[in-house]
């Protein structure tokens, strides 16, 4: 179990580290187009950091429930949530999710950075959302995993049971 703090929080500063890179304005030239859509999936790498912690918390510390077969999802999950923070830029960008506020010239991307957080943390809520953009969109069946009822993730509480 040790071993996943550590690969939990050498994730989280490695992310929190190349944010810093991209505001310190070192990015390379090659990358500054990118500069956003990199930026919401370290955002969205975080989220997942942060839903890893708490779930560890909550089945070492709160719970006493810490099972040893979940260890694959604590190394996995913060790869899939820097790859929903990607995804939801895209979904942004693509028009295919609307953010509800005014575009303005001089608007940051806050909004853009909030989503891919949000898509990192939750990532079950945000694939199912994508698979009903993708159905009402396109016509495209939800995948198996989708209609099967979900099953708990180590972050959920007893209350959580079925929600997530």
């Amino acid at each position: 179990m040790k071993r996943i703090y550590f690969f939990l929080l050498a994730c989280l500063a490695l992310e929190i580290g190349l944010v810093g890179w991209v505001f310190s304005g070192a990015l390379p030239l090659w990358l500054a187009p990118f500069e956003v859509a990199f930026l919401c999936a370290l955002t969205g790498g975080i989220g997942g950091v942060v839903y890893c912690l708490r779930g560890l918390y909550v089945n070492t510390c709160a719970g006493d429930g810490w099972n040893p077969k979940w260890l694959p999802w604590y190394f996995i999950r913060p790869v899939v949530s820097l790859v929903c923070g990607a995804v939801s830029y895209l979904l942004l960008k693509a028009g295919l999710l609307v953010l509800d506020s005014t575009p303005n010239a001089a608007s940051n991307h806050i909004g853009f950075y909030v989503l891919a957080f949000v898509a990192g943390l939750n990532v079950d809520k945000f694939l199912s959302k994508i698979e009903e953009v993708a159905q009402t969109t396109w016509g495209i069946e939800k995948s198996r995993a989708a209609r099967r009822d979900e099953r708990p993730t180590p972050g959920a509480s007893a209350n959580d049971e079925g929600k997530q």
